[in-house]
């Protein structure tokens, strides 16, 4: 006999959100371990963690009604996941970048745009896997994106996340808010965004430097 955990789509999406907020969490503290006991190197933890901070505050922003509290959620489910807490909660950055930065206010400042940069970037992307595709959706993430990114110093003019972000804009500012993007247009934004992350990710190790 099949036992239904849920009574309408809505109800299934909130229990498949508490799936995904689950794993990110414990994804975090398997991380974090791995990387306190040398398993994983700098160079393959920032990537990771910075990922899954921006999933993070994605997913608890959309999930804020049904989960007032991560604290009480992660006691429900008796998730032992301290350091997940930590890095998720408490720091908001990864590890790398907090002890790079810790003697420096400006670059602590820079770190956090950092963050805020790679949540931007997946925001995005996942808006339009969602197929969010109107005009008045995909500008204000872009703009977003776009600001964050500005804010950068280690990141130069032509970096092409500057360049494309600025050409979408415009290219945007000048349709309708109702207006869409055809499939082709959101392939190609698709296509930008995931190429101007990751070269913004080969960037990362200059932050301290």
């Amino acid at each position: 006999m099949e036992v239904k955990l849920w009574n309408d789509k809505r109800e299934r999406e909130m229990y498949d959100n508490f799936a995904d907020l689950f794993a990110i969490i414990k994804a975090t503290e398997k991380l974090e371990k791995a990387y306190v006991r040398d398993i994983v190197s700098s160079q393959e933890y920032e990537p990771e963690c910075l990922k899954l901070i921006a999933q993070f505050k994605t997913l608890t922003s959309s999930l804020k009604d049904w989960v007032p509290s991560i604290e009480r959620f992660v006691e429900t489910y008796k998730m032992d996941c301290p350091a997940a807490l930590n890095r998720l909660l408490v720091s908001g950055v990864p590890a790398t970048i907090e002890h790079r930065t810790s003697a420096s206010a400006s670059t602590a400042t820079s770190a956090a745009t950092v963050a805020e940069c790679v949540q931007y970037f997946i925001t995005a992307m996942d808006s339009l896997k969602l197929n969010m595709v109107a005009v008045d959706q995909v500008h204000p993430l872009l703009s977003d994106l776009s600001a964050s990114l500005n804010k950068l110093s280690i990141l130069p003019p032509d970096y092409e996340g500057k360049v494309k972000m600025k050409e979408w804009i415009g290219k945007l500012s000048k349709m309708g808010a109702a207006d869409e993007l055809t499939e082709q247009q959101a392939r190609q934004l698709h296509f930008d965004l995931e190429s101007s992350y990751n070269s913004f990710m080969a960037a990362l190790p200059n932050l301290g430097n």
